[in-house]
């Protein structure tokens, strides 16, 4: 390891004739010639995230194909058999997600209607027996108890499958990676976590679970075998690369989706709107197929449910919505109505987004004090909902049972729209047949069809708001929690609200004016607009209602972007997962690549001692290192490429070492092969404390030549920051290597990595720029902010 080269930079000019220039320099250029002389102190910006509910570091994928004497003969120079054999198998690996993930997506809803329908059972024959306060102690106890077996095993097992998981597999389809967080563990608790947390009645849905289950599938279906079950088939072990399973957990969420709503071409489109930071047409095409075999799985599996072999399968889980007849017409005189509901979804939408993320922020607080505080938030949260739910249908009036009911009236069995809960004979509770109901029954009941006069203003008024705060303070608990259902079901209220308002003055029905109000409001706080409209019409099965839908989301998504942002981004800045975005800020065309490159900057040479080695990998947490030739290898020091961590430990692992720093022969080359140099399994890396060496080791040489990338991606130490994280971001890079722009210096400056581009890095470097960081149109209204 060369001293000389520590930091990677020049020496500077001396101290007179910087004086003398800064008299006749722009105040700007004064102060980066300032910042150029501090770049050897380290990036300051977090290495840690919290995932799930788990703090823990995060590392970058590499997305770039490694060109070296090793992977020069991989499948890149196959012929055209083998090639097929290996696009032949991306179909089969995709097959196998849509069949799985439609498989648990069955079973996840067969569970949650099951169970729930038995808590819903038991307690309303308790209460038509006119035990009240023994049906609620069998309400609140079996929430509890389902609360505390979720939170339970999701501390204790695999913290990184709380919450909806949505956040983490976004920033990883962005090149963000954390361990476990596609473990077969987090699997397994996530699946199990979700049907509890679901069932407790718990404001939470199971849509987000299900989008990081399928990624999860994708994973380890996609990890390239397995040496301990025997799968090393040749074709298997070319997918140990973060470029295939990025594909393959594209794939898997778009089939989490699909499986959540039974909506394949919305799951797509979610995947390709919301999920992926790259995209191409044959992932659109295997997304498209994975989705499809979701699907049919589902339609097969339903046939069976209707046949009445799915026990206390409801009305709700995967069933299409029916909300409205084949003739609905609406006119001009409908639209003003409709507008207002988009405006009020953005305006509710923002201050959701607002109050959850307050939310979530306390919720940190509480974490940090330990496992036991977590699940004590998590069993008040259920004790406090199963109060609102069981005592607040006792402030609804009874309703007298319509006489043209499509059902009979008051509702026997587990599901349906009038719940008789305190009511007598011949009477239901409105309010009891929305709180005492899965979401998705719940959901059903509020887009059923004629079903105008079943709500009364109040009851619907009392439903909307306990939905809404309660989703709020549901999300943040310690177990698999997702917020896409909550916020279809509070929008629904709401937007029915609003429909009983216009009454009669509009041709639409209140259920129609329910799936408006869904609309808007995930509008509102999830900001997508064309996915969502396709997962709304396939839910509904309503090609009708999709212009005023399409208005809807468009209005409600440009009126909420005026005051805060989308809802997963706000969470995965929460978290303090390194997100890249797809635009550049204005002050990062003000600024070059040598700005903001750090130091000290560790170099190996081509043939390089063991013990500067390991003592480089156990004193640093780099991932790539610059290799350099220096004379006599070379004429004049010369970059020679980068070299990644997890190969030198592959290295120092198979003691590959020379007693003499001397070039290494075909043979030895020949001893490895391109897998042992792939991707490990989900959390098998090699660590440097794993690797014993001996003294005589440490004192023998490696030859990097061979194993080195000798086409990394290069940039010019003077080329604007902007243009280098388009670069950066639109290749899928790990380590964009910063070269100097005179010859005569050291081959490379540094190295910029994902937190080099994050704007607290820069602006805490440059903090000149901090008022003239690009933001939206924001408007900020004092009164909201107090509320918190």
């Amino acid at each position: 390891m060369s001293a000389s080269l520590s930091n990677g930079l020049a020496s500077p000019e001396p101290a007179v004739d910087e004086e003398s220039a800064v008299l006749h320099e722009p105040l700007l250029a004064q102060y980066q010639q300032t910042l150029r002389l501090r770049r050897s102190q380290s990036n300051t910006t977090s290495q840690v995230a919290i995932v799930g509910s788990n703090v823990c570091p995060i590392e970058s994928l590499d997305y770039e194909i490694i060109e070296n004497d090793i992977f020069k003969p991989d499948w890149r120079s196959m012929g055209m058999i083998e090639l097929y054999q290996y696009t032949f198998m991306k179909w089969i690996l995709c097959f196998l997600i849509g069949l799985i993930v439609g498989l648990l997506g069955f079973f996840t809803n067969l569970a949650v209607e099951n169970i729930a329908g038995v808590k819903f059972v038991i307690t309303s024959n308790m209460m038509l027996a006119r035990k009240f306060v023994a049906a609620f102690l069998v309400f609140a106890s079996s929430n509890l108890g389902l609360t505390l077996f979720a939170s339970l095993i999701t501390a204790f097992v695999a913290p990184e499958s709380a919450g909806s998981g949505i956040p983490e597999v976004k920033a990883y389809l962005n090149g963000v990676d954390a361990p476990a967080i596609f473990s077969f563990r987090t699997l397994i608790v996530k699946i199990v976590g979700s049907i509890c947390a679901v069932s407790s009645s718990l404001n939470v849905g199971k849509a987000g679970p299900m989008v990081h289950i399928g990624s999860c599938i994708a994973a380890i279906v996609g990890q390239g075998g397995s040496k301990k079950f025997r799968l090393t088939w040749k074709w298997l072990r070319l997918f140990k690369n973060d470029r295939d399973r990025r594909d393959l957990v594209t794939c898997g969420s778009a089939a989490g989706i699909a499986a959540a709503f039974r909506a394949p071409v919305g799951g797509v489109l979610f995947a390709l709107e919301e999920m992926s930071s790259w995209w191409r047409s044959s992932l659109l095409w295997r997304s498209f197929f994975t989705t499809a075999v979701v699907a049919i799985v589902l339609r097969a599996l339903i046939d069976v449910c209707l046949r009445g072999e799915c026990g206390l399968f409801g009305k709700g889980g995967l069933i299409m919505y029916d909300v409205t007849s084949a003739n609905i017409s609406y006119h001009l005189r409908d639209v003003p109505p409709v507008l207002l509901l988009a405006v009020l979804g953005g305006i509710v939408g923002s201050l959701y987004n607002l109050l959850l993320n307050k939310v979530l922020q306390i919720y940190n607080v509480i974490n940090k004090k330990g496992i036991s505080f977590r699940i004590i938030l998590a069993c008040s949260i259920s004790i406090f909902t199963s109060c609102l739910l069981f005592g607040l249908p006792w402030t609804a009036s009874c309703r007298a049972c319509p006489s043209d009911a499509s059902e009979p009236c008051p509702t026997i069995g587990r599901s349906g729209n009038y719940k008789k809960f305190q009511c007598p004979p011949g009477f239901y509770n409105d309010l009891a047949s929305l709180f005492f109901n899965t979401n998705d029954d719940a959901i059903k009941n509020l887009f059923s069809k004629n079903s105008d006069a079943e709500f009364h203003h109040s009851s619907m008024l009392i439903f909307f708001a306990t939905c809404f705060f309660l989703s709020i303070f549901s999300y943040g608990i310690v177990a698999p929690t997702g917020i896409f259902v909550p916020v279809i079901v509070t929008g629904a209220a709401y937007g029915r609200f609003i429909g009983m308002l216009v009454g009669s003055n509009s041709n639409l029905n209140h259920g129609l004016f329910a799936v408006l109000g869904s609309a808007s409001l995930l509008g509102g706080s999830m900001r997508m607009t064309v996915s969502l409209c396709v997962i709304i019409l396939e839910l509904t099965n309503n090609l009708l209602l999709l212009p005023l839908i399409m208005i809807v989301l468009l209005i409600s998504k440009t009126v909420a972007d005026a005051f805060n942002g989308n809802i997963y981004d706000l969470i995965m800045a929460l978290k303090g997962l390194p997100y890249l975005e797809a635009h550049t800020e204005p002050y990062m065309r003000q600024l070059t690549v040598g700005d903001v490159v750090m130091g000290p900057l560790q170099i190996f040479h081509g043939f390089e001692k063991v013990s500067n080695v390991v003592h480089v990998l156990k004193t640093t947490r780099h991932n790539g290192f610059p290799v350099i030739d220096e004379p006599p290898n070379s004429v004049s020091p010369v970059l020679f490429g980068l070299i990644l961590r997890a190969h030198l430990l592959t290295l120092l692992k198979s003691k590959a070492f020379l007693r003499t720093p001397t070039q290494v022969d075909r043979d030895a080359i020949v001893q490895f092969s391109v897998e042992d140099f792939g991707k490990k399994g989900l959390g098998h890396g090699d660590k440097i404390e794993d690797i014993e060496l001996s003294e005589e080791e440490m004192e023998m040489y490696i030859d990097l030549h061979p194993f080195t990338n000798t086409s990394p991606y290069t940039v010019v130490e003077t080329m604007s920051l902007a243009k280098a994280l388009i670069l950066f971001r639109q290749v899928g890079l790990r380590h964009l290597l910063v070269i100097p722009k005179v010859s005569g210096r050291v081959p490379v400056v540094g190295i910029l990595t994902r937190h080099d581009f994050m704007p607290q890095h820069i602006l805490n470097l440059h903090p000149i720029f901090v008022e003239s960081r690009w933001k939206k149109l924001r408007f900020r209204l004092p009164q909201l902010s107090k509320l918190v």
